[in-house]
């Protein structure tokens, strides 16, 4: 195993590029399953994650060349078994559920395994699957889903207890678009990755209105061919080294991003007083001593992500003022609190609702990452800390962001990678 050391009070300036996103990337990956056809997909970030994916695709038939950004499938013959040795390390492979039954009316896909962050169930998936004919049955772990006289179009609501399922609208609107007749996904989740989904599907000749909104239309066809898409830049990636800037910056630029996906974020970040300057492809982020205390929910798209929760406990940590943020998504999501705590964070854990009390000062330690959102949070700990950090469990940032600390470096961090021999 290997671990990250990061060396505090380095100041960041400068600009990087932001990579293509993990959450879109995967299930665009798994909808090259749903043509014969050759599929070429750009601006693939070179994570673990998606690496795991191109994997997959590979195990169940699909022929896969991947290079700089650039993965290439023509899955002709594809096999309609996920076991749980192929999905155990990723819970985002069960984003090949839906492309899977839609093309072969039948799979069997093992519950797959994922960051420990709270429950996050798939009974919206297989609720939905169901919407359109299948018969589902689960047992022993393993997701057995079958519509041997086809999909038939269906309506269904996918809004769960803590809001809208991403990858369940992914799977079902995957599944649906080989379907007979009109399908109506009501409860969508309107997330720019959800949208990114369906515009790689339509290159492939899927009938789909509604992507990015919570009342998406599809349409069936015959069959889908093969296309060519860009995967949007990764909003979550930006906004952590946004956050990075505001910390520690002086300057920091981001080039490729789209600001439009990012405005939940930006706008907390400008009401607490931290300078911005957005144009149509790049942020740049300033630092402010004086900067305000905040009080932000987590909620779905377009309102303040979950993934981004973690990362303003970190910027709230560097701020002379007090502040709180309420988790409605993932309730449990707090594991981070308790290690950025070993750092001299004051956070205080109340129900679904972390208290952090800015101004305090980090020292460094050694700190474990529990889950891929909380690993950032310890590097932006770490970045600001007196002495150094050792972040263990480094795996989990690898997981979703490309090559995190060569781009801290180039922003001028002293950061390092060394082997975990403890």
């Amino acid at each position: 195993m290997e671990k990250l050391i990061v060396h505090g009070g380095a100041p960041l300036k400068g600009r990087i590029n932001i990579s293509g996103s993990k959450n879109s990337s995967l299930p665009i990956l798994a909808a090259t399953l749903l043509t014969k056809d050759t599929c070429t997909i750009r601006r693939v970030p070179d994570l673990s994650d998606t690496n795991y994916m191109v994997r997959i695709l590979g195990e169940l038939g699909a022929e896969v060349e991947r290079a700089s950004g650039v993965v290439v499938v023509k899955a002709e013959k594809i096999k309609s078994v996920a076991p749980y040795d192929l999905v155990r390390k990723m819970r985002a492979s069960i984003c090949v559920l839906g492309p899977l039954t839609g093309r072969l009316k039948k799979c069997q896909v093992s519950l797959p395994g994922g960051c420990v962050i709270g429950d996050r169930p798939v009974d919206l998936h297989l609720k939905g699957l169901e919407a359109l004919g299948a018969q589902v049955t689960v047992d022993g772990g393993d997701i057995s889903v079958n519509a041997k006289k086809g999909f038939k179009g269906g309506q269904m609501n996918l809004m769960g207890k803590h809001g809208s399922t991403v990858l369940g609208t992914d799977n079902v609107m995957m599944a649906a678009v080989l379907a007979k007749g009109t399908t109506i996904i009501e409860g969508a989740a309107a997330e720019p990755e959800v949208e990114d989904l369906a515009n790689f599907l339509i290159k492939m000749g899927a009938k789909i209105q509604g992507a990015g909104t919570n009342r998406i239309v599809i349409e069936g066809v015959k069959e889908l061919h093969g296309a060519e898409h860009t995967v949007i830049p990764d909003r979550i990636e930006a906004g952590t080294f946004l956050v990075a800037g505001a910390m520690l910056g002086d300057g920091v630029t981001l080039k490729r991003v789209m600001p439009e996906h990012m405005k939940s974020v930006t706008d907390a970040m400008i009401k607490c007083g931290f300078p911005l300057e957005i144009t149509k492809d790049s942020i740049t982020v300033r630092p402010n001593p004086n900067a305000k205390g905040f009080d932000l929910t987590t909620l779905c798209y377009p309102g303040f992500p979950t993934d981004m929760q973690a990362q303003f406990c970190a910027l709230a940590c560097v701020i002379n003022d007090s502040s709180s943020i309420t988790e409605t998504i993932f309730p449990q999501r707090f594991m981070h609190a308790a290690e950025m705590k070993r750092m001299g964070a004051n956070i205080e854990i109340q129900n679904a609702t972390a208290r952090i009390r800015g101004g305090a000062k980090l020292k460094g330690a050694p700190v474990m990452a529990s889950d891929l959102r909380a690993s950032a949070a310890l590097v932006l700990a770490g970045l600001v800390a007196e002495g150094s950090t050792e972040i263990k469990r480094l795996y989990h940032i690898d997981r979703g962001y490309e090559h995190l600390d060569d781009k801290l470096a180039a922003l001028g961090a002293r950061v390092e990678r060394a082997q975990d021999r403890s």
